[in-house]
């Protein structure tokens, strides 16, 4: 192991590397045509949100780079152990989404050619992120992975019963909307006449003038 006082961030793969150029591409290209062969631009992989990666080889990846990552903050930022980042964080959906931004905010400021996005990710990102993990965490997987406490409320959530309750209060509100709403005028509006005659003139009522021609 290395005798240096700081590690390297961890670097990303080749594939990750791949999906970067793509977005890249993407992002820039001038035309439609220029990045045709991307396919549905909607649809490309984004390394920091692991839901959007379907290619196995690729998500395996970044599933190995965010837990580099995940070492390596532990590593070099982390000095009281109810900071620490839980060795059970796949486990947890809302640390594997917020993870996902937090690496790739400290991949770009690490390509950065100044300090500012670097500075900007020490102050806010990682600490925010940090308080947010041990506000929902709260210690709860400290002696080996729980069930979010949650859980059962989830799984209540998703029951078919639930579910149809919920779609009866939604129809119940678009109805009552819908009764609420003003009724249509059938009546459609009357233009009111441009030029009128005032004092034996012909007046634009728009702008004020006087027509010239009585007869237009």
């Amino acid at each position: 192991m290395s005798g240096a006082l700081v590690v390297p961030f961890p670097p990303i793969g080749p594939l990750m590397e791949q999906a970067y150029y793509d977005l890249y591409r993407a992002e820039t290209a001038k035309k439609p045509a220029e990045v045709a062969d991307l396919g549905p631009l909607d649809q490309l992989p984004r390394p920091w949100d692991l839901a959007t990666i379907t290619d196995p080889a690729l998500r395996a990846e970044t599933w190995d780079w965010l837990d580099a990552v995940v070492g390596w903050i532990n590593q070099e930022y982390v000095w009281e152990t109810s900071d620490l980042i839980p060795p059970c964080w796949p486990s947890h959906p809302h640390l594997v989404n917020e993870l996902g931004v937090v690496a790739d905010q400290r991949r770009r400021a690490t390509m950065a050619f100044t300090s500012d996005s670097l500075l900007d990710w020490h102050r806010y990102c990682l600490p925010s992120f940090i308080d947010r993990m041990k506000a929902r965490y709260r210690g709860i997987c400290e002696d080996g992975h729980r069930s979010a406490p949650g859980s059962a409320r989830n799984t209540r959530y998703g029951n078919p019963l639930a579910a149809h309750d919920r779609n009866d209060l939604y129809l119940a509100d678009i109805m009552a909307a819908a009764q609420d709403a003003p009724a249509p005028s059938l009546t459609p509006p009357v233009a009111k006449p441009r030029f009128q005659v005032i004092d034996g003139m012909l007046v634009d009522t728009t702008t004020g003038q006087i027509a010239d021609d009585p007869g237009q």
